[in-house]
């Protein structure tokens, strides 16, 4: 969309939606048998795919839903396998690999039409207390400080520029980027192939720890796979196609998705087609929280890749 598009004022009115309630609905997955449930996705969006991160969201939820409430996850394993189809819905089966006396061990698998499309194993821990460290949390402007998605996307259609329609509908996580948006960025390659986000639940939420765990995941998958595209200086325009093909993360203490949290990434390799990134959630009081690593497909196009592959 650009400025003066006869879409433009329907397009801000998109950004005003309560997505987040839209968000927890997803998450409340119907039980249709012992250790089996059935999940959605959201209507209207136009995607091709089921998002990854509500895929992953889900199964975290349909195991969760199999261990006692007091014993919380601790960390997670996963594989995309195939392509969701976000018409139809999802059907999640739990296995209920191992109870410890204080360790739980859950397998999940995501099946549609027949087929697995998501595989997701998932450890739950009880509480206990031991010596406890973190890395500190990198130095980074206020979230507060920095323009909201609405703010930035109104900021871009009145200036002109293109803006993809997937920013511009609503969301139930509200993403503070330092810098630019990956989608626009247009500085020069970076060898560090960092770069930092504020995110947080848009609104608040029960005093639920498997929701809290089950949000944090879904908005784990929103940001990292373009870190991959920093080196090269590529944007959206070079990208012939990016999806996640794994997906790990490990819940070192208890945080609230809807209290800021800053993403901190950075991709250390890529290669094959495929790129590596690692993130770190800290709250604002600096605690490290999660540690999450993810390596996706990242092809370029081949106009691309003749003009900067090396000679």
């Amino acid at each position: 969309m650009r400025a003066g598009d006869k879409n433009t004022f329907d397009c801000k009115t998109a950004l005003m939606g309560d997505a987040l309630d839209d968000l927890v609905a997803l998450l409340d997955l119907e039980t249709i048998e012992d250790n089996i449930f059935r999940g959605t996705s959201p209507e209207g969006e136009g995607r091709e795919r089921v998002f990854g991160g509500q895929v992953a969201a889900q199964a975290l939820m349909a195991a969760g839903r199999c261990v006692p409430p007091d014993r919380p996850v601790h960390s997670l394993h996963s594989y995309f396998l195939r392509p969701g189809d976000p018409t139809v819905p999802i059907l999640y089966t739990v296995d209920r690999i191992r109870d410890g006396r204080s360790f739980t061990t859950r397998r999940v698998v995501a099946v549609q039409h027949g087929e697995a499309i998501f595989l997701l194993s998932a450890q739950f821990q009880d509480v206990e207390e031991g010596p406890s460290h973190g890395l500190p949390m990198p130095d980074a402007p206020s979230p507060d400080s920095l323009p909201t998605p609405r703010q930035r996307v109104e900021a871009l259609i009145a200036a002109g520029e293109e803006v993809p329609p997937w920013a511009l509908r609503p969301s139930p996580i509200d993403l503070r980027h330092i810098g630019e948006e990956p989608w626009r960025r247009t500085a020069e390659p970076r060898a560090d192939a960092s770069k930092q986000v504020w995110v947080r639940a848009d609104g608040e939420l029960e005093d639920d720890p498997l929701l809290h765990a089950c949000v944090v995941t879904y908005l784990s998958d929103m940001t990292l796979l373009p870190s991959v595209m920093i080196p090269w200086g590529l944007t959206w325009d070079g990208v012939a196609m990016m999806a996640s093909l794994d997906h790990a993360m490990w819940f070192h203490r208890p945080c609230r998705a809807d209290r800021w949290l800053l993403f901190d990434q950075e991709s250390p390799a890529s290669g094959g087609a495929r790129g590596l990134v690692t993130g770190r959630l800290f709250t604002q009081d600096g605690d490290l929280v999660v540690s999450i690593a993810q390596e996706g497909v990242v092809r370029v196009t081949p106009e691309w890749w003749e003009a900067h592959r090396p000679k």
